[in-house]
C-alpha cells in the first residue's frame, strides 16, 4: 500500500461479504496476516480460512487482539463491539470504500465500472476480455465468477478492474484511471434524496479521473452525459448516437445475439456468449474502454464472445418439470423488465416468476414500477421482502405488492413455494427466481 505504512495485522469486521472477502485475498496474497468476523459462517469464509485467515463467527472485542489495523463494511453498527474496541485501542481503522481506494493507489491502471445497473456483468465481460488478451489484470467483481474461480482475481500488471458502487457515495474514495458509466436511475433512495443527486454525486466521480485518464459514458443516457460537464478526462461514448455504436443486431430463438460495434468509420463483429439485449450496451463498454488501452479489435472481440455469464444474472439452473429454471439477480424495475423481456422473447411455454424484494425502503420507492414490470410475466410469485441493512417499520410489505399486481400470489414460505411450482410449472415453462438476498435459494430447492 504505497501511501500507508505496511500493515501486518488486518483484521475484517464482516468479512465474508464479496468485496470484503476479495480484499482479505488480496492482503493474504501479499503475505499480510488476516483475520475476521462474521455474523454466519459461508462458503466464501471457507475460502478464506483455507487460504490461511483466521476467521471466527460472532463480533466480540477479543476478536481484534492481534490486529493493528481494522477494515469494516458500511452495513456494520457504530456501536459494534469490535468495531468499538479498535477505536478505543488507537488502531488504523477503515471503512471497506476507503481502503479499497488505498489498495488502488499501487496500480497504475485503475478502472471503475459504475452505474445504476449492469456493473458486475460488465465488470466480468471486461475482465474476460483483459485475461484473453493476456493483460494479467487485477479483477474484483460483486458476484461469482467461473474464469476467475470466485470474485477475486490476483494479477500482477497495472491493470485493476473494479465494480464502483454510487451507495453512501463509495466510490468517492475511489481514483480511477479510467471508469465507465452505464447508466443513471433513482436507486439507494433510503440514502440519495433523488435521482438528481445520484447525477450529482456522479458527475463528482467521473470529475476524480485523471486529465490523462478517460470516461466511457453511455450517450444514450442524457443524465450520463450532463455529468461530464466537468470532467478533466477524454470522454468516450457509446450507444446509437455514441462514438461506439451497434448495428446489424440480430436476436435468435435462444436468445443469443450477434450485432456489428462501428467506431471510427470501423467495424468489428459480436457474438454475445450471454443474453439479453441490454448486454448490446454492456459490450460497447467494454469495447471502448478496451480499445483505448490499447486491445486489439479482434482480441476484445474474441473475449466478448468468450464471456459466458456470472452467477446469479439469468443463471441457468436446469430443468424441472420439462422447464427451464434460471436465478437472477435482477431487484430494480428496470432490471427485472430487461430479464424479463429475454424470458419471453425465448420462451414457448409461459414464464414463472419468483419474486422477493429487496430492502422496504426500495420497495415503497418503486412499488407502482415493481408491478407493472413484474406483470410482464405470465405467473408471478411474491415472497416476503429481504430486510438486509433495515427495520421493518409496517408501511410496505410483499403482500401489498402481490395485491397490486393481477393474478399475482403471495407466499411467505420457501418450501411452499417450491411445492406449488412443482405442482404447476409445465413443460417448456420458463422459471425465474429473481431478487438480491436469499431467493436463490428456492432454485435450488426445486432439485432437492
Amino acid at each position: 500500500m504505497s501511501d500507508k505504512k505496511l500493515h501486518k495485522n488486518v483484521h475484517f469486521i464482516g468479512i465474508g461479504g464479496i468485496s470484503m472477502s476479495a480484499i482479505a485475498q488480496i492482503l493474504i496474497n501479499r503475505g499480510i496476516n488476516v483475520s475476521g468476523s462474521d455474523a454466519v459462517d459461508s462458503q466464501i469464509i471457507s475460502h478464506l480460512r483455507e487460504m490461511g485467515a483466521e476467521i471466527k463467527i460472532g463480533h466480540r472485542p477479543e476478536n481484534i487482539a492481534n490486529a493493528d489495523t481494522v477494515i469494516y463494511t458500511a452495513a456494520i453498527a457504530a456501536d459494534n463491539a469490535e468495531l468499538m474496541h479498535a477505536r478505543s485501542l488507537g488502531l488504523d481503522v477503515f471503512e471497506r470504500a476507503d481502503f479499497l481506494g488505498v489498495l488502488m493507489n499501487d496500480y497504475n491502471v485503475p478502472i471503475a465500472v459504475s452505474g445504476t445497473h449492469g456493473k458486475t456483468t460488465t465488470t466480468a465481460m471486461l475482465s474476460c476480455v483483459f485475461v484473453h488478451a493476456k493483460c494479467d489484470p487485477t479483477v474484483l467483481v460483486g458476484g461469482e465468477y467461473s474464469l476467475i474461480n470466485g470474485n477475486i482475481c490476483i494479477g500482477d500488471s497495472k491493470y485493476f478492474i473494479f465494480e464502483a458502487c454510487e451507495y453512501v457515495d463509495s466510490f468517492l474514495k475511489f481514483n480511477p484511471f479510467a471508469a465507465i458509466v452505464l447508466n443513471i436511475e433513482a436507486d439507494h433512495l433510503d440514502y440519495f434524496k433523488d435521482v438528481d443527486s445520484i447525477a450529482n454525486s456522479f458527475g463528482k466521480f467521473i470529475e476524480k479521473i485523471p486529465a490523462g485518464g478517460f470516461a466511457v459514458l453511455n450517450a444514450d443516457d442524457e443524465k450520463v452525459l450532463s455529468c461530464a460537464k466537468n470532467a478533466a478526462c477524454e470522454i468516450i461514448t457509446f450507444g446509437a448516437s455514441g462514438k461506439y455504436s451497434a448495428s446489424d443486431i440480430v436476436i435468435q430463438k435462444d436468445g443469443s445475439i450477434k450485432f456489428t460495434v462501428c467506431y471510427n468509420g470501423l467495424k468489428e463483429k459480436i457474438k454475445l456468449g450471454v443474453k439479453g439485449l441490454h448486454n448490446v450496451s454492456n459490450a460497447l463498454a467494454v469495447f471502448a474502454t478496451a480499445h483505448n488501452v490499447g486491445i486489439k479489435p479482434h482480441i476484445i472481440a474474441q473475449g466478448i464472445e468468450k464471456f459466458d455469464g456470472i452467477g446469479r444474472r439469468f443463471e441457468y439452473m436446469g430443468e424441472m418439470n420439462g422447464a427451464f429454471v434460471y436465478d437472477d439477480y435482477a431487484h430494480h424495475p428496470t432490471e427485472i423488465l430487461a430479464t424479463l423481456k429475454t424470458a419471453k422473447g425465448m420462451a414457448s411455454g409461459k414464464v414463472w416468476c419468483v419474486f422477493q424484494p429487496h430492502t422496504y425502503t426500495r420497495t415503497k420507492a418503486f412499488f407502482n414500477e415493481f408491478a407493472t414490470a413484474l406483470s410482464l410475466a405470465d405467473n408471478i410469485i411474491v415472497t416476503d421482502i429481504y430486510a438486509a441493512r433495515e427495520k421493518d417499520n409496517g408501511e410496505i410489505s410483499a403482500e401489498m405488492l402481490a395485491k397490486k399486481i393481477e393474478g399475482a400470489l403471495y407466499i411467505s414460505d420457501f418450501n411452499d413455494i417450491v411445492k406449488y411450482l412443482k405442482g404447476n410449472v409445465e413443460e417448456n415453462d420458463i422459471v425465474i427466481t429473481m431478487g438480491a438476498g436469499t431467493i436463490t435459494n428456492v432454485s435450488k430447492l426445486l432439485f432437492l
